[in-house]
């Protein structure tokens, strides 16, 4: 193994694609389900009128991800939210390869068990096509953003893509790698 290569992905090439290849009786190592990147996005609405929070925003998911993450902007004005079309709304950052894989691990592991109350993950965040995603109330379950420093608890968006053609593969594949599900 690569000295670069996370415990989790590890896991995944040693464990998980051969569970898979039984359950699913796949006839290719190709076939099996793998997961692509991983989004992050955090909106900041109140950005318009406050621009230091999409400072605050860039600062705290570069922590969490070792990423600069780009700003996304409104594809549309929307006079209710005094919103014009091109206003930065939000932040957002895409992982791929080890980045990738290093966030999942400290998300199973280390974030969601400090989620206050926390009994799982739920099974109803699929897409149809095998990618799950996620939300979470505050940035500050990572250990990288301190509490002190936040001047705001924010919220995120976690999504992960998977190459699973359906929901069922892209949860087992999903439940194999650690993520904590409901029993349900």
């Amino acid at each position: 193994m690569n000295a670069a290569t996370s415990r989790l992905q590890q896991h995944y090439k040693q464990a998980v694609i051969s569970s898979l290849m039984q359950e699913y009786a796949y006839k290719s190592i190709m076939q099996v389900p793998g997961l692509v990147k991983i989004t992050l996005n955090v909106g900041a609405g109140e950005a318009t009128t406050n621009p230091k929070v999409l400072d605050s925003a860039i600062e705290e998911l570069t922590r969490i991800t070792g990423q600069r993450p780009r700003i996304t902007r409104a594809r549309k004005s929307i006079a209710a939210f005094k919103l014009r079309e091109g206003n930065a709304i939000g932040v957002m950052v895409t992982l791929r390869r080890q980045r990738m894989w290093n966030f999942l691990d400290r998300l199973i592991s280390v974030a969601l068990p400090q989620v206050r109350d926390f009994r799982g993950l739920p099974r109803r965040g699929f897409d149809g096509h095998g990618n799950y995603t996620l939300g979470i109330r505050e940035q500050i379950i990572f250990p990288e953003i301190s509490y002190d420093d936040i001047e705001q608890i924010r919220g995120m968006n976690i999504t992960i893509h998977t190459t699973a053609e359906t929901d069922a593969e892209g949860l087992r594949l999903l439940e194999l790698v650690g993520m904590p599900f409901r029993a349900n």
